[in-house]
């Protein structure tokens, strides 16, 4: 008996030791992440050209689980995102997107080649801040997108498209109802051509109050 107590102790002993062990973050490991992060929100860029290549479906699952921990409004989650990878999905809404503007998508695509559509909604009668919720979500979407390596953009008139019969089908067969209305469309895919140069940052964009 007291051969398997000292053994119990022993095996104690060995998993507090272990875990005690257990490497943690150093501050030069918490600086460069800092930095990673710093550096992908001063990089990211609208990307208006892409190749046809699909991006690999878990980067794509990565960038929405990014777009769900988006801050809302009370915590009460108003926006939803429709993940669109079916082609014949994915040009049904760029063709219900360039009829908004009395464009055929035959004779131009709104979301530039891109393979990968992000349809980013928000419940209007889920919470008074639907929209700015809405658009948290697209932005964590774009940064992440640029995190992962991908291009992205945000195109508008996602609210046109599901308030179209069409737009209000995807969503019936998706089982979604409820006060839904469109914020934006994040396009996903791979730059074609050379990447964007920033463009210069407006003087007094910031005003400070010290």
């Amino acid at each position: 008996m007291r051969r398997c107590f000292y053994v119990l102790l022993l095996a104690v002993a060995v998993v507090f030791v272990s875990c005690s062990n257990t490497p943690q973050p150093t501050e030069n490991e918490n600086t460069t992440a800092m930095n990673t992060t710093m550096q992908d929100l001063l990089t990211r860029r609208s990307i208006r050209q892409y190749t046809d290549e699909m991006p690999p479906m878990e980067v794509i699952e990565e960038i929405c689980k990014a777009g769900t921990y988006a801050p809302t409004g009370m915590n009460r989650q108003a926006p939803i995102i429709i993940a669109v990878t079916n082609r014949e999905v994915r040009d049904k809404l760029s063709r219900l997107n360039a009829a908004v503007f009395g464009k055929d998508a035959g004779d131009m695509d709104p979301f530039y080649g891109a393979p990968v559509v992000l349809v980013v909604l928000a419940d209007s009668s889920a919470a008074a801040t639907w929209k700015e919720d809405g658009s948290l979500v697209m932005g964590n979407l774009l940064n992440a997108a640029h995190a992962k390596g991908l291009g992205s953009c945000w195109i508008h008139r996602a609210k046109e498209e599901f308030e179209s019969e069409e737009g209000k089908a995807i969503l019936a067969e998706l089982g979604i109802t409820g006060n839904y209305v469109g914020i934006g469309n994040c396009i996903l895919g791979y730059p074609a051509g050379d990447y964007p140069e920033p463009a210069p940052r407006k003087e007094n964009y910031v005003y400070w109050i010290k």
